[in-house]
C-alpha cells in the first residue's frame, strides 16, 4: 500500500460471453468487483462497440475507461484486476486475443513506470515485435495508449484533460491525433 491514494485510469474490455452474460453485462459486473477491491470508483465512460482487431478475428469488443482511486501500488492494483479477470472466465491463452474480461491500467497518475528508458523501449517496439513480446512488469503509461481509439474515446467521456506525461499530450488531443476512421468505428452503445 502506498498510503496516499492514487488516481488511476483503467480501459475494460470483452467479446466473448461469460457464462449467460453478454460482454456488456460482464463489464457492468466488473464495475461492481472492482468497487469490492481496494478502490474507490470515480467514474466510468459510457460502454462502446468496437470492432475486433484484425477485422474478422471475432466479435465485436465492448469497451470502457474508469477512473479510480486506491492505495495499493501499481503491482498490487494489477494482481487485483487480474484476479478480476480469472472470476470473470479470463484466460491468459493469446496475446490480443478474444477475451471475456480485460482489465488494464492505462495510466498511474502523472508516474512513468518503471522508468523513462523502459517506457521508451516498450513504446518503440515495432508492431511485429508487439504481438510477441510481453512485459515482465507494468509499464506505464500504457505504451499503445496513444494509437487506440477504443481506449482514448472511453477515456475522453471521463478524463478528456488528462495529459500524457511523455507525449505532453492530453486525451483529447491524442484521439484528435487519430485517423476519423478509427474514432467512428467506437460507437457508443
Amino acid at each position: 500500500m502506498t498510503g496516499k491514494p492514487a488516481k488511476v485510469l483503467l480501459a475494460a474490455g470483452a467479446n466473448l460471453p461469460f457464462g449467460e452474460n453478454c460482454p456488456k453485462l460482464t463489464l457492468r459486473h466488473a464495475v461492481f468487483a472492482l468497487s469490492q477491491a481496494d478502490v474507490v470508483i470515480r467514474a466510468v465512460s459510457r460502454f462502446f462497440s468496437t470492432p475486433c482487431f484484425p477485422a474478422d478475428a471475432g466479435p465485436d469488443y465492448v469497451n470502457a475507461a474508469f477512473e479510480v482511486e486506491t492505495e495499493a501500488d501499481p503491482e498490487t492494483l494489477l494482481q487485483m484486476l487480474h484476479q478480476i479477470e480469472h472470476t470473470f472466465g479470463r484466460a491468459r491463452a493469446q496475446r490480443w486475443g478474444m477475451r471475456t474480461l480485460d482489465l488494464d491500467v492505462v495510466a498511474w497518475q502523472n508516474r512513468v513506470l518503471p522508468d523513462r528508458a523502459e517506457y521508451d523501449r516498450w513504446q518503440s517496439l515495432p508492431p511485429e515485435r508487439q504481438i510477441k513480446a510481453t512485459p515482465d512488469r507494468l509499464i506505464l503509461p500504457h505504451p499503445r495508449l496513444q494509437d487506440r481509439a477504443f481506449v482514448l474515446v472511453p477515456l475522453a467521456d471521463i478524463a478528456p484533460d488528462w495529459r500524457h506525461p511523455v507525449l505532453g499530450q492530453t486525451v483529447r488531443e491524442m484521439l484528435a491525433a487519430l485517423p476519423d476512421e478509427d474514432v467512428s468505428a467506437v460507437t457508443p452503445l
